[in-house]
């Protein structure tokens, strides 16, 4: 059961908000001034907090409870209806800022929002928890020059809360990055939040990014937590950047620069206190002189840049991955696969692997081979084709002997082995045959 802590100095003030919340299913506790409130709010799930108290004000109140590791949700009612007092409350981590006298249904509507809150907040935090012990910087495998260059990128980068902005072609293990980033920094126990901007409709995708309030649109039944606010503190990656719609731009833009956002259907800021890091495989540049992307966007998000080199440029790190995946396939599924053979290991070395590592890892874990014309040194098959293609474009006649289709063309030739009499088509005649 969610337990509510209600401070206030004006005892029929906590008599009746004790008296109401019980009503809605919560268990209450009171506490009349700051120091009392100080000591026993480590127990709740959600505060409500007066800020002219006795002994210490709210705003002390406030200050103390935000500093505790995963504080709860502090929701300030108060008669202060002026602009000081409010920002004020906010920059201190407040959830939420009502004044006297108080709107019960807007109250009721706050505190639910806040237990949902809670619960998301300790869900995610045991994901974080079992996150951060599995993984470890050196999840990335690699020493080759290229590969060092990130290592030193995550390094400095892990002690700002700078935006970054990741460029790699597709596999090259840009969230892999990111969350070595996350859990390099200080706020290693705070949420690491990932969201995939192709995953969604653009409409779907800003109630995903933002959240949203219940009758915000058709369907919404109910109030949705966004991922800027389920980062809280830590890492929010956005992960196909380029992708996003113009219209989606122009409001991360804002989000960036004003570090709050709206969520849809409610005109209320709410500060954003995640770090951005942001990766696209498609060249931003040449996007924004195409008027495809924002410049105002692409350089705010572009604080620092991380360049992740392609498998193919790399290929000495490809034994080391390959030792790696064997690792981690023989504690996962059970193997006990000791050693790769040493031709297999040179024709995975060899291969261009236009899907990075993510092709490379897939492929060993279902141990396949590369392509034969990839490890005989001559193009792959899907080249072939494609200059086969050229060449009958372009009139081009090669010789039988010399053309890809010249072992079928061989076979077809070749005598056939003594056996059952055919007739003229070929088919084999049934039934005995005498002499």
């Amino acid at each position: 059961m969610t337990r509510v802590l209600v401070v206030d100095d004006d005892r029929s003030i906590r008599r009746s908000l004790e008296k109401f919340l019980a009503s809605e299913g919560l268990d209450v506790i009171t506490a009349a001034d700051g120091p009392e409130a100080m000591r026993v709010a480590p127990g709740a799930d959600v505060i409500l907090l007066d800020l002219g108290l006795p002994g210490a004000d709210g705003f002390e109140v406030l200050r103390d409870v935000r500093a505790a590791p995963h504080p709860p949700p502090v929701i300030v009612v108060t008669a202060r209806d002026d602009m000081q007092s409010t920002v004020k409350a906010i920059q201190l981590g407040a959830y939420e800022y009502l004044v006297k006298p108080i709107d019960i249904d807007r109250l009721r509507l706050v505190v639910r929002r806040a237990a949902e809150s809670r619960d998301a907040e300790r869900t995610l935090g045991q994901f974080v928890a079992r996150e951060s012990e599995s993984f470890q910087v050196g999840n990335i495998i690699g020493r080759s020059a290229a590969i060092r260059e990130v290592y030193k990128h995550i390094g400095a980068v892990s002690t700002s809360k700078a935006s970054v902005l990741m460029l790699g072609e597709s596999g090259t293990g840009k969230e892999l990055v990111a969350k070595a980033i996350h859990y390099a920094s200080a706020d290693r126990d705070k949420p690491f939040v990932a969201i995939n901007c192709t995953a969604f409709a653009p409409g779907v995708l800003e109630s995903e990014l933002f959240g949203h309030v219940k009758g915000a649109f058709t369907g919404a039944i109910g109030d949705k937590v966004g991922r800027f606010e389920l980062a809280g503190a830590g890492t929010l990656f956005l992960d196909e950047i380029g992708e996003l719609p113009l219209e989606l731009q122009a409001k991360l833009l804002r989000v960036i620069q004003e570090r709050t956002f709206e969520r849809v259907g409610d005109g209320r800021p709410v500060p954003l206190r995640a770090r951005i890091i942001a990766a696209t495989h498609r060249d931003l540049t040449a996007m924004v002189e195409r008027g495809e992307f924002r410049e105002d966007l692409y350089y705010r998000l572009r604080v620092v840049e991380i360049r992740l080199p392609p498998l193919r440029e790399r290929p000495e790190d490809v034994p080391l991955l390959v030792e790696g995946l064997l690792v981690k396939i023989n504690r996962e599924l059970h193997k006990h696969v000791r050693a790769v053979a040493p031709d297999t290991m040179a024709a995975l070395a060899r291969y261009p692997w236009p899907g990075n590592v993510r092709e490379h890892d897939r492929a060993t874990q279902r141990r396949e081979r590369p392509p034969a014309a990839a490890r005989d040194g001559a193009p792959p098959r899907r080249a072939r084709a494609h200059r086969r293609r050229l060449e009958q474009a372009q009139g081009v006649r090669r010789p039988r002997d010399q053309s890809p289709d010249a072992r079928s063309q061989d076979r077809r030739l070749r005598p056939r082995a003594p056996g059952r009499p055919r007739d003229g088509g070929g088919r084999a005649l049934s039934g005995r045959v005498r002499p």
